[in-house]
């Protein structure tokens, strides 16, 4: 009981500042090998995007926005296309 009452809590302390962070979740962890969010982060760096893996988990949680420019890049390192974050 104590656990939902503190998920909730935090659920409304922080709530949702993107609708990919699942997304690139599940991206990452579907290439073979699975890509862990630092080797994300260093394939970021690659095209020029500032992302370390903290700033990837956030995105993952939901907590950090995400940039346009950034979307793009994201979905280049984990070839997918990407509208494939925002479908359902």
């Amino acid at each position: 009981m104590c656990f939902i009452r503190t998920f909730v809590k935090n659920a409304l302390k922080f709530p949702r500042k993107n609708i990919i962070g699942h997304r690139v979740r599940t991206a990452r962890r579907r290439l073979n090998p699975k890509v862990t969010q630092e080797d994300l982060a260093g394939r970021m760096a690659v095209r020029g995007i500032d992302l370390n893996r903290s700033a990837i988990s956030k995105i993952e949680s939901g907590v950090r926005h995400v940039l346009d420019y950034e979307v793009k890049a994201l979905a280049a390192c984990l070839k997918v296309k990407p509208g494939w974050f925002f479908e359902s």
